[in-house]
């Protein structure tokens, strides 16, 4: 049968439980990702004085081909995007400005060093989002950036963040849509401590500093991103999953949860509807950790199924922003930002073929029995012949056919690389 055909047999299927595809298929289009630059280079960037990756992050693999340059990396995020249905947005790192060979500090960095980006995002009708980049530095070699105990190089980080905001702002203000300004820090120790708290107000008081720097809500958004552990911060991580929701809620920020950075048994799922009920807004980094936060390309598994369900059955798609985080350097890069984000837009899709207000109320009823049956009948429904309808209808390769553009893009242009 042809796709149309296959839809329309699998549309009766779903529509026997009330379930409006056609509606659920427009309202999938008008829901962003925010996809993450630095799967494309490694997490590398552009400095004219590049260090080495640092902050606990580590990047495997040498797979050919990855992005050396600004055009280079916007013209393979160009191809993955064109393989991927719906408009999105792109995440950038600070990292990510271009000088022109001028070396410019981070606490420098101005809005006319991210000028080509907000050009490219314009032509391509893509939002912008933005993180200080807090790690591979001269100034957090020793773990430590805005908890340090030295003020001067804690003030250079809080000026750096504050002029990363403002650029995040210029982002919102140019494309008409406001960036997310996400702030992570490596800062931790890999002994137990001796004292937790001090390092903690010290970071409580660098936050306030940045954020006392008013800037327009319509332009930019500000979230803080927790972690459990990292390499080099084994024992103790300043920055904890309890620090920064109460400072979130305490100052009317995001709470950004990164599906890596808590315990291998703890899933963000759960922690979604706790915190919709004290927050107006969240915001994801979706990866895949495996073991640890090692930042593996998404997959369609349970957990990112559960994430896709709790955002929808609980009509927070207006209340989450979702983005993405990881870098596997043993795969073609564009295929993996393909893989994760068509990952991400599927488990949104399943949950919204899913007859959630109906096992709602078999909850309530306590039928747990036909609960459970009909959740996992819902697995094997024709879920796929929907998705492979939506690529058709959205103007990208349907299954595993962007391969073959992933394979001549490689060909043409990837393999060309030094």
């Amino acid at each position: 049968m042809s796709i149309q055909e296959d839809y329309q047999t699998a549309k009766k299927q779903y529509e026997k439980w009330g379930i409006n595809v056609e509606e659920v298929l427009e309202k999938l289009q008008d829901v962003p990702i925010s996809i993450h630059c630095w799967q494309g280079d490694d997490v590398v960037g552009f400095e004219t004085n590049q260090q080495e990756l640092s902050g606990g992050i580590d990047v495997t693999g040498n797979y050919p081909g990855k992005a050396t340059t600004p055009d280079e990396l916007r013209s393979d995020l160009e191809k993955a995007l064109s393989l991927i249905p719906g408009k999105h947005r792109v995440n950038l790192h600070a990292i990510y400005g271009e000088t022109n060979g001028e070396v410019v500090e981070r606490d420098q960095l101005e809005p006319k060093h991210f000028e080509n980006w907000v050009n490219w995002a314009k032509e391509n009708e893509l939002g912008l989002d933005f993180n200080p980049t807090l790690f591979s530095h001269e100034k957090s070699d020793d773990g430590f950036t805005l908890a340090h105990p030295d003020k001067s190089i804690r003030d250079f980080w809080i000026r750096h963040c504050i002029a990363s905001r403002k650029i995040a702002a210029y982002f919102g203000k140019e494309l008409g849509t406001p960036a997310l300004t996400n702030i992570w820090i490596p800062d931790g120790y890999k002994d137990i401590p001796s004292d937790r708290l001090t390092p903690r107000k010290r970071l409580k008081e660098s936050l306030d500093e940045i954020y006392a720097v008013e800037i327009d809500e319509k332009y930019n958004e500000d979230a803080v991103e927790s972690k459990l552990f990292g390499i080099g911060s084994e024992a103790y991580v300043v920055g904890s999953h309890e620090f920064y929701m109460g400072y979130a809620l305490k100052n009317n920020k995001l709470c950004l949860l990164d599906t890596g950075h808590y315990h291998p048994t703890e899933v963000v799922s759960n922690k979604i509807s706790a915190m919709l009920l004290y927050s107006d807004k969240l915001a994801l980094h979706v990866s895949r950790p495996v073991r640890w936060d090692s930042d593996h390309v998404v997959i369609l598994d349970d957990e990112l199924r559960e994430i896709g369900l709790e955002i929808v059955r609980n009509d927070a798609l207006d209340k989450v922003s979702i983005g993405l985080d990881f870098f596997d350097a043993s795969i073609n890069r564009v295929a993996a930002w393909t893989i994760g984000t068509r990952n991400m837009i599927k488990s949104l899709l399943y949950a919204m073929l899913t007859p959630n207000e109906y096992m709602k109320q078999l909850q309530e009823d306590g039928n747990f029995t036909e609960r459970l049956a009909l959740m996992e009948e819902f697995k094997t429904y024709p879920f796929g012949a929907i998705w492979n309808y939506y690529c058709e209808k959205m103007g990208v390769p349907v299954g595993e056919t962007w391969l073959d553009e992933v394979k001549s893009y490689e060909d043409a242009v990837l393999s060309k690389r030094i």
